[in-house]
């Protein structure tokens, strides 16, 4: 059987075929040619990548079709249309090729990549993991018992999952091409908890979350007296943090951590609460979750010359404020120049007042036009200058050599290349002008 990904070169997509391949399954696939981050692991494994053409299917494949590609797109009705070929999208395949591992889902508007990577380095610290992460990174061995899966709400994929624990982030509202309201959207997660066999670890501090409706064991997560695990006595450095954390009432340890920001004290608490459930030593728990280096795409630090370069996901008002906030914490003094690509126009539309207020928060702001395939799939059609009006001050930016002589004029500073699409060839384009 060979596996063919119609869209490989998507994060997730790209994560999957590494993970098939690693097992020993014949894997190929197709995409657009542009360079994307994700096929660099795609060429280390020598899995074919070739341009979209109805050609590449052949019988008997097994076909993986991606998110971003519609049943009229010709690769998938080639596919469909062929007796021999096996096909499934993306989370269907994955709800059943997991169900044989413990499978813990990381699941939320916000926070899934990286929280997913943390709970992946602290299990493995204590048992054989596999895992899937949004970021382009897949691992699975035959021996594995655990299985961290980055759970995606996006159209209820995730319901294909049925999670031991699942960690919800957060129930911030998105993908507003597709739900109707913030009813639908936590309806969405009240059915993802029905799947879950064990626990939900849940944001206590949410609160849309706390409106949830769920006969799951649920345990609240957080800061306050009503969550069932609590952080407290925090101490947040430039450097790292130091908390301890307290699951219903009883000091389960200290836990110091590599980690600057807020959010990434909440994705540890997170975690964190997985291995106590699961009963794993604290200090087992501490020296895998201090292990996480990071993961792609996520607040990704480089220093060049008098500038810093900080490569991020955020396509999410409160993403990209998050992003802002870190950056002020950990770089105190500097000058922030945000650039922000969005990813689909109705998302912009529905959340332009709250993307206007969390780009304030920088001392220059950028923006870049649409420029994804499916960015007007549902019809909404403005453009960047519809945001930019409600930012003053704001410049429309080219991803080219112009747009980047502009950038490099505002040296010495931090630059926050901001945006779930291909930006980050514009930051390389920054540095040769800087």
């Amino acid at each position: 059987m060979e596996y063919y990904f119609i869209g490989i070169k998507g994060t997730g997509m790209a994560s999957l075929a590494c993970m098939l391949s690693d097992l020993g399954y014949a894997v190929s696939g197709s995409d657009l040619e542009k360079h994307f981050f994700t096929e660099d692991v795609l060429k280390d494994r020598g899995i074919p990548v070739f341009s979209f053409n109805t050609a590449n299917i052949k019988d008997h494949m097994h076909v993986i079709i991606g998110n971003a590609f519609l049943e009229d797109f010709p690769e998938v009705i080639a596919a469909r249309s062929n007796p021999t070929c096996v096909c499934e999208r993306y989370h269907e395949f994955l709800g059943r090729f997991l169900k044989d591992y413990e499978l813990i889902s990381i699941a939320g508007s916000h926070g899934k990549t990286t929280t997913t990577g943390m709970a992946a380095s602290m299990m493995a610290a204590y048992a054989e993991t596999g895992y899937l992460i949004g970021d382009g990174t897949g691992h699975l061995t035959k021996d594995a018992k655990y299985f961290c899966l980055e759970s995606d709400e996006f159209r209820r994929h995730f319901l294909a999952y049925h999670p031991k624990y699942a960690i919800v982030t957060n129930v911030d509202i998105d993908h507003v091409d597709y739900f109707k309201d913030d009813a639908d959207y936590r309806l969405a997660y009240e059915q993802f908890a029905e799947n879950v066999t064990g626990a939900l670890i849940i944001w206590g501090e949410d609160a849309e979350a706390r409106k949830l409706k769920i006969d799951q064991k649920v345990y609240w997560y957080g800061e306050k007296e009503n969550d069932d695990f609590r952080a407290l006595n925090i101490d947040e450095r430039s450097d790292g943090m130091d908390f301890d954390v307290l699951f219903e009432g009883k000091n389960m340890g200290h836990f110091s951590l590599p980690f600057v920001g807020h959010h990434l004290l909440l994705n540890s608490l997170a975690v964190i609460a997985v291995g106590i459930l699961e009963g794993i030593p604290a200090e087992t728990i501490e020296k895998g979750l201090s292990a996480f280096r990071g993961v792609k795409r996520r607040f990704v630090v480089e220093e060049a010359g008098d500038n810093i370069y900080v490569d991020d996901y955020a396509h999410h008002p409160t993403e990209v404020g998050v992003t802002i906030d870190t950056a002020r914490k950990r770089f105190p003094g500097r000058k922030l120049v945000a650039i922000f690509k969005p990813h689909r126009a109705s998302r912009v539309l529905y959340f332009a007042d709250d993307f206007a207020a969390q780009l304030s928060k920088a001392d220059e702001i950028y923006l870049c036009d649409f420029t994804s395939i499916d960015d007007k799939q549902d019809g909404t059609d403005i453009d960047i200058t519809y945001l930019q009006k409600k930012l003053p001050g704001s410049k429309v930016l080219s991803e080219d050599e112009a747009g980047a002589t502009l950038l490099a004029k505002e040296s010495p500073a931090v630059f926050l290349f901001m945006s779930s699409k291909d930006i980050y060839g514009l930051a390389e384009l920054v540095k040769r002008f800087q």
